[in-house]
């Protein structure tokens, strides 16, 4: 199962459990807690979740920590009936916020925390981006990043292969690493691997594919291009998520 995955249902649990376990401690401490502060704890472990996991995560951690805060901190307490209206106001507030930070806090995940400043990195990505809402068959998409790809990474070639993971080639993680053999490869003093190098595509936390890339050797991608490289496989991912569910 893809490591991604994992990571992605481990932050779907967190979601859920994390505003649970902060509220269930904070409890004894609430008559001297203002429920102000209360709320900014739990926007707190909101950014947590969304910063580690991805939107839905996000969104469930706000919802969690909305419900949480309802039961245990507005009066009448352990029930889910909210009487005063400052509390209504704090509850909707809490839930509002955590959507908004958890989006931003997911944002900021894909991109890697690395501002892309690069205005060739920057027009590749609005280029596939662009593409990726006017063209009628993601394979458009497909071959236009398996084109960039190249390019991008210096690559000899570069092919997709849908819905299939077959073997253990070396694989180019979400934050720019590559894995061989469950090892890390310095790509920044060896260059990528002598073999096909497989760059995963996931939307929605689907697995729809992987480009397989063939490195040219001596050639050392920088990780910025690595990075770039993965945001346009992740559009790749979301093209065939649209198309599948649409």
């Amino acid at each position: 199962m893809p490591r991604h995955l994992d990571r992605d249902r481990v932050a779907i649990v967190a979601a859920v459990v994390a505003p649970l376990v902060v509220s269930a401690i904070l409890v004894p401490f609430r008559t001297g807690f203002s429920n102000t502060n209360v709320a900014l704890v739990l926007v707190v472990i909101v950014v947590a979740v969304a910063a580690n996991g991805h939107r839905l995560a996000g969104a469930l951690a706000a919802v969690s920590a909305a419900v949480w805060f309802d039961f245990f901190f507005a009066p009448p307490y352990e029930r889910f009936t909210v009487t005063k209206p400052a509390d209504i106001e704090t509850a909707v507030l809490l839930l509002v916020v955590g959507l908004v930070v958890s989006q931003l806090a997911a944002r900021v995940r894909r991109l890697r925390v690395i501002a892309i400043t690069d205005a060739g990195y920057l027009a590749r990505l609005h280029d596939t981006a662009e593409l990726a809402q006017s063209a009628k068959s993601p394979d458009r998409v497909v071959e236009h990043v398996t084109t960039q790809l190249i390019d991008l990474l210096s690559l000899r070639g570069c092919r997709f292969e849908y819905g299939s993971l077959i073997g253990h080639p070396p694989r180019l993680e979400q934050d720019g690493t590559v894995v061989w053999d469950r090892k890390n490869w310095d790509v920044d003093r060896l260059g990528l691997p002598d073999r096909e190098v497989e760059l995963r595509t996931i939307g929605n936390g689907h697995f729809y594919g992987r480009f397989m890339l063939d490195p040219t050797p001596g050639a050392v991608p920088p990780l910025q291009a690595r990075l770039v490289a993965v945001i346009l496989a992740d559009q790749v991912g979301a093209t065939l998520d649209t198309a599948g569910n649409g």
